[in-house]
């Protein structure tokens, strides 16, 4: 082959050589043979009568050796490898960069020629092996030599070894005197390459169009309000649910700095305040309430902020929590649902919220009646996962095998009928909050056995599954049966008893805390009419005489049929149910007791406080809360005596209770007596108004 279709490449380093061989074979290769070494390979023992291209004037000094002077030898101009420059016109306008590279001369050149080629939107900062100072940055830019790029930085843009430049090529064509007939096909070539990579950038650029379209319909699609600007308090996002807020349309507001858009001055000051680790704040913008949440990217050194109207959130959340209710999967009563001031309820109801603050099984024992799922439901809203669902089953409703599927759920096929994809379960449902087990006593051994599985594990198969789920559930259940004696019967699996009953909660017979009755009457008369329907002692006396067997359940059935047969606004004797009238001789002597406790001096019980009463008793309270002390039923019985008022320590306790559940006064028991709540208070100025 003859001499002047030789070219030879010396290059320093081994990814250069390549890099540049690469590029010149592109463009001479179907004209002349391409040879190529490096220095930190093995370069020629001589060269002669060639024509020789260096990488950099760098290396002169470490191929001269290699050089005869017959050679003709051209130093290359390099230039940025423009196949990689799309990275850098991707990035933001101002962004810091650090420019890697082996030299401070090469560095430097570097940065020069990016910004001779019109990238010049970034703040470049060199860096080299070395270097005495440098300022640090989270993105480096390198020409491959990743190597030498610091540890702490985030992101590394390898745009390439630098290229030979198009000036070096036509100076090699004019050596080997061939510009003239073979330059056009050249530098279409050359040409070609600049094409390609403005093909690259149109499609990023149409494919971040997209994207912004894409961001904007989801931007205007949320419920919420967003907003952001930069460090100049440029607007750069203002979506349409703020158009509703602010009445200013988004492509009005883009662009224009915030105090242009946004006049009130302390929601300003939210907004632009950085010092302030205050990130969310209630305020009524044009008669909208919005609860405004802030927060900063640093990096983009930009503001975020979110305005979420409360009264549409207060409505979603009412919705939300009525799909719940209606499908049964939170708990509905709270323990101030659960009404009594005997010593037994309240002790039951202390015990229980102590029971709530952990996250073990509890088994509650109790008579049909007691309550047990309204315990349950109070526990569960009292815990910590009062967020969560609650969901109760009723174990005796179901039949073995629909029990099965309803609680751990089946894969689809699992039996005849399956729905199709399958069902989740019970458990698998409560994820995170509570299941309840009502007449847990009533279930198969083969039950218990998947039961018990379930709780040692925390995890379940569904029916006819092979996968195992873990749950996340507290588990409370409830029976009316002795289990210890179903254990004996070999009824009921001890191990699965244990497992149940690490926590224990027993709900006294109505029969137990029969002083509750008179409260039990007038919350149920309350809640079963508006009428203010009047009760005889008498009625009351043969209540408390019953043994009510089927406790408060069957207390309530009484007063329906109670209401149902009355005439008028008054409940007599004649209308109590048949049953009631019976009373056993062993519980006369208590009944005689009781009544005489509940008697008033008047005929009847009123279950609804009069209206002379109650104004006594309040302002007795509020002369209390004047001088700064707590009410007490003894106190209040000399109070009242002193304004005419003759009531039993009885009667002052009922009536008390009654203006509680008007939510006027609140009670405790102890040194902290009984006190006016803030509705109280309001009711005792309409009073003093009137007057």
């Amino acid at each position: 082959m003859e001499t002047k279709n030789q070219i030879v490449l010396l290059a320093g380093t081994k990814e250069t050589r390549i890099a540049l061989s690469r590029q010149l074979q592109s463009i001479l290769g179907d004209y002349f043979h391409i040879r190529s070494y490096s220095s930190e390979e093995m370069l020629p023992t001589r060269l002669e009568n060639e024509i020789v291209i260096l990488s950099s004037y760098l290396i002169k000094r470490e191929v001269a050796h290699c050089l005869n002077e017959s050679c003709r030898v051209i130093t290359a101009r390099r230039t940025v490898n423009y196949e990689f420059m799309d990275q850098l016109l991707q990035l933001p306008e101002g962004s810091d960069v650090m420019y890697v590279n082996d030299f401070p001369q090469t560095v430097e050149q570097s940065v020069q020629t990016l910004i001779h080629l019109g990238i010049n939107h970034l703040n470049y900062l060199p860096y080299y092996p070395g270097i005495p100072h440098y300022q640090h940055a989270d993105i480096a830019v390198t020409p491959g030599e990743m190597h030498l790029v610091p540890k702490k930085v985030k992101r590394i843009i390898n745009i390439g070894v630098r290229l030979i430049d198009i000036t070096t090529i036509t100076e090699i064509l004019n050596e080997l005197g061939v510009l003239d007939d073979r330059a056009t096909g050249i530098s279409e070539r050359f040409t070609e390459k600049i094409i390609q990579l403005s093909k690259k950038l149109a499609l990023a650029n149409q494919k971040a169009l997209q994207l912004n379209e894409h961001l904007d319909k989801v931007l205007n699609g949320v419920n919420d309000g967003i907003l952001s600007f930069d460090h100049t308090g440029k607007i750069t996002v203002f979506n349409e649910e703020l158009k509703s807020i602010f009445s200013t349309d988004s492509k009005q507001a883009v662009g224009k700095h915030i105090k242009q858009i946004i006049k009130d001055n302390e929601l300003l000051n939210f907004l632009t305040d950085t010092t302030s680790e205050q990130s969310d704040q209630f305020f009524t913008i044009n008669d909208t309430n919005v609860m405004v949440h802030r927060f900063t990217l640093p990096a983009e050194n930009t503001m975020i902020a979110t305005f979420k109207n409360t009264n549409t959130t207060i409505s979603m959340e009412k919705a939300a929590r009525h799909e719940l209710k209606r499908k049964g999967y939170i708990g509905k009563y709270f323990f101030s649902d659960i009404i009594g001031d005997s010593e037994e309820i309240v002790r039951t109801k202390n015990i229980a919220k102590k029971l709530a603050a952990t996250d073990l099984s509890l088994l509650i024992q109790g008579e049909s009646g007691t309550g047990k799922e309204l315990f349950a439901s109070s526990i569960h809203n009292e815990s910590g996962r009062r967020n969560g669902p609650f969901l109760a089953v009723n174990c005796s409703a179901l039949s073995e095998d629909l029990l099965e599927s309803e609680l751990f759920g089946y894969e689809e096929g699992a039996f005849t009928g399956a729905k199709k994809g399958g069902k989740q379960g019970l458990f698998e449902q409560a994820e995170g909050g509570t299941i309840f087990l009502d007449e847990i006593g009533d279930i198969s051994v083969k039950l218990q056995t998947r039961l018990l599985r379930v709780l040692q594990e925390k995890e379940l198969r569904r029916v006819g599954g092979t996968r195992v789920l873990p749950i996340d559930v507290r588990v409370i259940s409830a029976t009316n049966k002795d289990l210890a004696s179903d254990i004996k019967q070999g009824l009921f699996r001890e191990d699965l008893y244990h497992r149940l009953n690490v926590l224990y909660l027993k709900l006294p017979a109505l029969r137990e805390r029969k002083g509750d009755i008179p409260l039990l009457l007038n919350h149920f008369l309350t809640m079963r009419t508006t009428k203010k329907m009047k009760v005889e002692n008498e009625v009351v006396g043969h209540l408390i005489n019953r043994s009510w067997t089927g406790n408060i359940r069957e207390l309530k059935n009484a007063i329906d049929y109670m209401l149902a047969v009355c005439n008028g606004e008054k409940i007599k004797v004649n209308d109590l149910p048949q049953e009631v009238m019976r009373i056993r001789g062993d519980e006369r002597t208590f009944a005689a007791e009781a009544f005489s406790e509940v008697s008033a001096t008047s005929e009847e019980l009123p279950p609804l406080i009069a209206p002379e009463e109650e104004a006594a008793i309040m302002s007795c309270i509020y002369r209390n809360h004047l001088s700064g002390k707590a009410s007490s039923r003894k106190g209040l019985l000399k109070d009242l005596e002193l304004e005419g008022v003759t009531l039993t320590e009885a009667q002052i306790r009922l009536r008390l209770d009654l203006v509680e559940q008007k939510g006027f006064i609140v009670k405790a028991k102890g040194r902290k007596g009984t006190r006016l709540t803030e509705s109280g208070l309001l009711y005792i100025k309409n009073e003093l108004d009137k007057s």
